[in-house]
């Protein structure tokens, strides 16, 4: 797999990754991206390592998103393991149906994917894809 990140003055960044991609490896990529400017600025406080940092005004839903991209950015997850994670990193308690409901709706827009029977449902972020720009060229 290979990144390309461009920084605020221009310059690129181009990352590569042989063999297996793991969750550590993941939020160092990540945390670079951070370093770069390539976040928008709430994202990157709550993504960071303290989420206490994060903005206050921002909603349960956002919030349950925020840790699920934190935490799992590769991996499948359960929303009793995703309302353990949100429960760790703002110290605010979350019912679980509150967090099914909310990853149910995220899957709905296309933000995750998910698998499995009603009971034993297990949900994973999405891959994002950044489309082409094809140039034509000219005679």
């Amino acid at each position: 797999m290979r990144i390309e990140l461009f920084d605020s003055e221009g310059n690129k960044y181009t990352v590569s990754f042989e063999g297996q991609i793991t969750r550590d490896k993941a939020l160092r990529l990540l945390d670079l991206v951070e370093l770069l400017g390539g976040m928008p600025e709430g994202e990157a406080l709550a993504v960071g390592n303290n989420p206490l940092a994060a903005p206050t005004n921002l909603s349960k839903y956002d919030k349950v998103r925020i840790a699920i991209q934190k935490n799992f950015p590769l991996a499948w997850f359960s929303s009793r393991e995703a309302q353990t994670v949100y429960e760790q990193e703002f110290k605010e308690p979350i019912s679980l149906s509150t967090v099914a409901t909310y990853l149910s709706r995220m899957a709905n827009k296309g933000l995750l994917l998910k698998t499995g029977s009603s009971n034993r449902l297990k949900y994973r972020l999405a891959p994002t894809y950044t489309p082409a720009i094809l140039k034509q060229k000219t005679p």
